[in-house]
């Protein structure tokens, strides 16, 4: 064990010891940054006519709706605010989208399918795995992970089962009812599809490794995933969070802490490791179109850590850090490739109801804060 992994391990069984964090840990409401558990999701004013393209959408993790989210001026946040919420069910967590403009949003209570243009829930596909009673907060059962097919005829959602190991249930779009329930890790906090939709990738938070799903047999794949090992279980903060598919070989892309990235080979689980600089917690992840991998750090778990910040990592690794204000979760980024939204909802203390707006073409922009929704999470851009 070398220094660095003892630090880690030291740090990461103390925290867990003292803090909700990202372990394991019983369910509940969370509190927001002032200590007070989060209300329901301020009001916003409806608004008339078919959603605008590139609007934003989130998922209100700190109440049971979604925001519509004007992104402002040219899309940089100035001048933004919220268009209208709708109702999904209890605790959104992950959301994607369709090129049909319909929503799927993983709630504590099923899968929500929202009419994005008109702006209104059209069902709600009930979980046939049972995770015990509805409830919120970082631990709930329910839907965490969720990704859209490449053809889109199916939705595949991660379900987290507290206390045990989680599930991948596949909803047919078209009758909207479940047809599969596959067996993945422990609290599967997100879940990609390969490029030729032949598999689907659960990352399995608690249990250190992602899932590979046959998406015609439904067999799977274990993959451990630990660059830091896995020493602490589940008091261990050194655990996969989100993972980013490559789109020209297929690879999964898997950041931690700010120091390193786990690139794991689906067709052989072998795992390299190359460098990163942030030196943050991390969650969150995407790419733009031209490779560059865009990745949340939520802030510090010990005392050498860095601030939040966003990681701007180019296919050569070369890597800008932006420092953001307060802890973030996740990140969309716009067709164009030029901005990045970042959710303040964050799965931990700390959360604020807003989005980061960070410019990618030009450092000198500071970043923009956004009013957005209740303590969101998942993001996309319609």
């Amino acid at each position: 064990m070398n220094a660095l992994h003892a630090r880690r391990l030291t740090l990461a069984l103390a925290a867990a010891a003292v803090l909700a964090g990202c372990a394991s840990g019983t369910t509940g409401p969370a509190p927001d940054a002032t200590g007070t558990t989060a209300s329901a999701a301020p009001e916003a004013s409806p608004a008339t006519g078919p959603t605008p393209q590139g609007t934003l959408l989130v998922a209100d993790f700190g109440s049971d709706t979604v925001t519509f989210v004007d992104p402002g001026r040219g899309g940089a946040g100035e001048g933004g605010a919220p268009i209208a919420s709708v109702e999904v069910g209890t605790a959104p967590y992950g959301l994607v989208v369709g090129e049909d403009g319909r929503a799927w949003v993983a709630t504590a209570e099923g899968v929500a399918v929202v009419d994005t243009q008109r702006r209104t829930r059209l069902a709600l596909v009930p979980y046939e795995t049972e995770t015990g009673p509805v409830t919120t907060g970082e631990y709930r059962g329910g839907g965490m992970g969720i990704a859209l097919a490449p053809d889109g005829l199916h939705v595949y959602v991660g379900v987290n089962v507290p206390g045990g190991n989680g599930t991948v249930e596949v909803i047919d779009t078209a009758t909207r009812e479940v047809t599969g329930t596959v067996p993945v890790g422990r609290r599967p906090f997100d879940v990609d599809v390969s490029p030729d939709g032949r598999e689907v990738y659960a990352t399995g938070h608690d249990s250190f490794d992602v899932t590979a799903v046959d998406t015609d047999t439904l067999r799977t794949r274990r993959m451990e995933v630990a660059p830091y090992g896995t020493e602490g279980g589940l008091g261990s903060w050194l655990k996969p969070h989100y993972a980013v598919v490559r789109p020209q070989d297929g690879r999964l892309l898997l950041p931690f802490e700010g120091e390193r990235l786990a690139i794991l080979d689906p067709r052989t689980g072998e795992v390299t490791v190359e460098r990163m600089t942030a030196n943050t917690h991390q969650h969150g992840a995407a790419l733009a179109p031209d490779g560059t991998l865009l990745v949340v750090g939520t802030g510090p778990i010990g005392a050498d850590d860095e601030d939040p910040s966003l990681t701007v990592r180019t296919p050569d690794g070369k890597e800008r850090v932006v420092p953001l204000d307060g802890p973030h979760e996740d990140v969309a980024v716009s067709a164009d490739g030029r901005t990045a939204y970042v959710t303040g909802g964050f799965t931990r203390d700390g959360h604020w109801n807003g989005i980061t707006v960070v410019d990618l073409d030009d450092e000198k922009n500071k970043p923009v804060r956004l009013e957005a929704g209740n303590r969101p999470l998942g993001i996309a851009i319609l």
